[in-house]
């Protein structure tokens, strides 16, 4: 049985017969004796473990930075652009491993995300209510979406939404931060030789991608949620601003959409993180960056797959350019 198999027939098996919701309680309250399970803004139901523990993908404290070597070209980055600060780029082969990095540029507590099982990258402000948070990984997953936990309060964190949904800070949303992806590539062009994040001190399968195949299946891994509408394949990859998602099929016609006051802008060029075992043989994906239509600023977006705009966004607008 291939990988691709394998990872089918898996996902299938555990949406089937998912653990009771009395036992997995039980197990939970055993494992997060601080998390706070009477304060819940979502159906505890929703959850399911993604068959890690706690911790089980280890989160990072400490970031090197340097240059690409090591890195194909084409491989992709999630790249951090604050106002004043210096870029910073953070490899999806590094991040595949590990979901979560805590960091810091320039005294801002930044924690930079990426599930790979949505394909949702996203950075956020550390900081809540007049505390830094830390985040770690959970093992949980919502929608197929990974739950992330802060280290002070053990909160639950919906990685999507950047929401706080289970324990002491429910309803606590982190503030989104300008990221984009991209490949090493045209960032190395802008930054020479500095700002790519260096490879962890961690015994893992750097440049390997574990899920292999995964955005060429007809179903997600884990997900027990509506297809997207207007026969959207649910692996699709569609840009998301805010509530409206451009279906990335519609650039095939044009490089550039101009609609709803915005600018977007697509170029080939990035290897797909989730099609071959090797990130950097992955199939051309390209990158996209979003502009304001009238100011020309970097708008807060994101690129995901279709069925996790859908699921989170269930009255979200589709930009089907019809």
């Amino acid at each position: 049985m291939n990988r691709r198999t394998l990872l089918a027939t898996a996902g299938a098996a555990l949406i089937a017969a998912p653990a009771p919701a009395p036992a997995q309680r039980r197990f939970w309250s055993q494992q997060w004796p601080k998390t706070d399970f009477t304060r819940s803004s979502v159906n505890l139901d929703e959850i399911i473990s993604g068959g890690v523990p706690k911790d089980g993908i280890p989160a990072l404290d400490t970031a090197r930075f340097g240059d690409a070597a090591g890195l194909a070209p084409k491989e992709p980055v999630m790249t951090v652009a604050l106002d004043g600060r210096p870029e910073r780029a953070y490899p999806l082969r590094y991040l595949m491993w590990h979901e979560i990095v805590n960091d810091e540029v320039d005294g801002l507590p930044i924690a930079v995300t990426y599930c790979p099982l949505c394909n949702s990258g996203l950075v956020f402000d550390r900081r809540v209510g007049g505390q830094t948070l830390e985040f770690g990984v959970s093992g949980n997953l919502r929608f197929s979406d990974m739950i992330m936990y802060d280290r002070q309060t053990e909160s639950w964190w919906q990685q999507f939404t950047g929401e706080a949904i289970v324990g002491e800070l429910m309803g606590a949303r982190l503030t989104v931060l300008l990221s984009w992806m991209e490949s090493v590539s045209d960032f190395e062009a802008r930054n020479p030789d500095t700002g790519v994040m260096q490879q962890p001190r961690f015994g893992r399968a750097y440049g390997r991608n574990p899920y292999v195949g995964y955005d060429g299946l007809a179903k997600p891994f884990l997900y027990n949620g509506e297809p997207p509408p207007h026969d959207i394949p649910p692996l699709a990859r569609v840009v998301r601003v805010g509530d409206r998602a451009w279906p990335l099929s519609r650039f095939a016609d044009s490089a550039t959409i101009t609609e709803a006051g915005l600018r977007l802008e697509w170029r080939p060029g990035v290897a797909s993180a989730l099609d071959d075992a090797s990130i950097a043989n992955g199939r051309d994906v390209g990158a996209i960056r979003v502009f304001d239509a009238q100011t020309g600023a970097d708008v807060v977006h994101e690129v995901v797959f279709a069925f996790a705009f859908h699921a989170f966004l269930p009255q979200g607008i589709w930009m089907l350019g019809l």
